[in-house]
């Protein structure tokens, strides 16, 4: 759970510092609706670069920013919507673009999600702890900005078999950076590392994506509001929502798909994973290549019994696809069987993870048999800027790409996606993966089996006591920013 006890000692401290760095901290409230931001940060944002180290850019954590690299303000909500000619399918696939939040990606929103609640409290001291960020990737590259946005120092543990890109970036913003065995599969091996700090280091204080409860809440109150956004936007001529399609990586961006929910009950929410490593579908094992979606464990956050499907996806076909959308041979193949050269242009928005997640997106329309008069909702959750290095060393092993190769990619890797690999799940298939929580978080981490047992048998009250946290943090935020008197000094 999120807890909201009160250290005023502590709390004094995290109020000076950010008056001392003239921090302001964003409501949920404004990250949803950027109007409701002071017009005075509006001006300054005006001056301030999309991944410059400065506090402002906390108010660019929303899907409303204005899509561009400096300089810009906020309007509607950023998506793009997949044609028909690349996807093979008539249901429209629509993904909220992560490319245009502060880092290239949307992690950053759940990292101040997870980090901010303990800032207010002052259930974390930024003048003498280290904020220790675990991931498989964007999530430790958003939590060291944000600790740097916020004036702490910060620990980023990622795995060595990570981009280039994500380590070359995190040199710049981390304070250190811990690199652990393996690869995308390899969580355990970043835990155990969490452990041992917590057991040699006193000064460090661990925000595990996995188990922080404000990775949930923030997609539950961000994200979803966008895609109702978007929902409202395109539903014109009788579309209607019918899901949302996530790999599952923290689990936290399913929490989107809660509050869709509680829009459209009747909606699905399908949870991706590598075929590489099966762990929802077959309880399976294996590494994989999808970079951002660590598995072989269920995520604490991990609302399983609101989750209605499980959809693999083979790791090739995601790295053939980015090979597709970022070679200059695959644009002119795709301009010619009537994509626009503008539209072609825009498909490095999806990174690899958003790639797997228009996948299950195409996967799950063929199995309902979806049509045009239905939407499947998904998440770019970062761009094809964090992987080029991977379609260099594709070039580099296979030489010259060229538009024959790029016609057997697309019919083979998106064209020709079947709806096997997948599983629609009764109750007890969800009560068999929640059940997969044991093992990690009350054997290994230490969580207790009562609250195991409470995510399930109680779950309306457990669920719904997290869902309805937002305003409580709102006011603390309100409260923090009128001691600080920032906020005043700007009228």
């Amino acid at each position: 759970m999120i807890d909201l006890t009160v250290n005023e000692e502590i709390l004094k401290k995290a109020v000076e510092r950010a008056k001392e760095r003239g921090i302001i901290l964003p409501t949920f409230e404004q990250m949803k609706d950027p109007t409701k931001i002071p017009q005075a940060i509006k001006e300054k944002l005006k001056g301030v670069g999309l991944w410059d180290v400065n506090s402002l850019n906390l108010f660019r954590i929303t899907w409303k920013n204005e899509p561009k690299e400096k300089g810009g303000t906020f309007g509607k909500v950023n998506y793009f919507v997949m044609p028909p000619e690349i996807t093979g399918v008539k249901a429209k696939i629509v993904a909220l673009v992560g490319k245009w939040f502060p880092t290239g990606a949307h992690k950053v929103g759940a990292t101040y999600g997870c980090l901010v609640p303990r800032l207010v409290t002052g259930q974390f001291d930024p003048t003498s702890q280290k904020a220790v960020w675990p991931s498989t990737g964007n999530y430790c590259r958003g939590g060291a900005y944000n600790a740097q946005l916020l004036g702490c120092d910060s620990i980023a543990i990622l795995p060595e078999g990570m981009s280039r890109e994500r380590f070359e970036w995190l040199k710049s913003v981390a304070g250190e950076i811990i690199t652990t065995p393996g690869g995308e599969s390899n969580v355990k091996e970043i835990f155990d590392k969490t452990w041992e700090l917590k057991r040699t280091r006193e000064d460090v204080v661990v925000f595990n994506q996995f188990e922080e409860f404000g990775n949930h809440l923030w997609h539950y109150e961000v994200t979803g509001h966008a895609m109702e956004e978007v929902v409202n936007e395109l539903a014109t001529s009788g579309e209607r929502y019918f899901g949302v399609v996530l790999t599952s990586g923290s689990a936290g961006t399913l929490g989107c798909g809660d509050y869709m929910k509680t829009l459209y009950p009747d909606s699905k929410i399908a949870v991706g994973e590598a075929m590489q490593c099966p762990t929802l579908l077959y309880n399976g094992f294996g590494d994989h290549r999808i970079e951002g979606i660590g598995d072989k464990h269920v995520p604490w956050i991990h609302n399983v019994k609101n989750t209605d499907m499980v959809i693999d996806i083979n790791d090739e076909s995601c790295l053939r696809l980015l090979r597709l959308f970022n070679e200059e041979a695959g644009k002119r193949y795709l301009n010619s069987i009537g994509v626009p050269r503008e539209v072609a242009d825009n498909l490095s928005l999806l990174g690899i993870s958003g790639i797997a997640n228009v996948i299950g997106a195409v996967k799950m329309a063929k199995y309902y048999g979806l049509t045009e008069h239905d939407m499947v909702f998904t998440v770019f959750t970062d761009s094809a800027d964090m992987y080029r290095s991977r379609v260099q060393e594709m070039n580099d092993r296979e030489g010259a790409y060229d538009e024959r190769m790029a016609e057997r990619d697309h019919h083979v890797h998106m064209l020709s996606q079947t709806s096997d690999w997948m599983l629609e799940l009764s109750y007890y298939d969800r009560f068999r993966i929640h059940n997969l929580k044991y093992y990690t978080w009350v054997e290994q981490q230490g969580k207790s089996a009562d609250e195991l047992n409470a995510q399930w048998f109680d779950y309306d009250n457990y669920w719904g006591s997290i869902h309805n946290m937002a305003p409580k943090i709102d006011e603390l935020i309100r409260k923090f920013n009128e001691r600080t008197g920032l906020l005043k000094d700007l009228e």
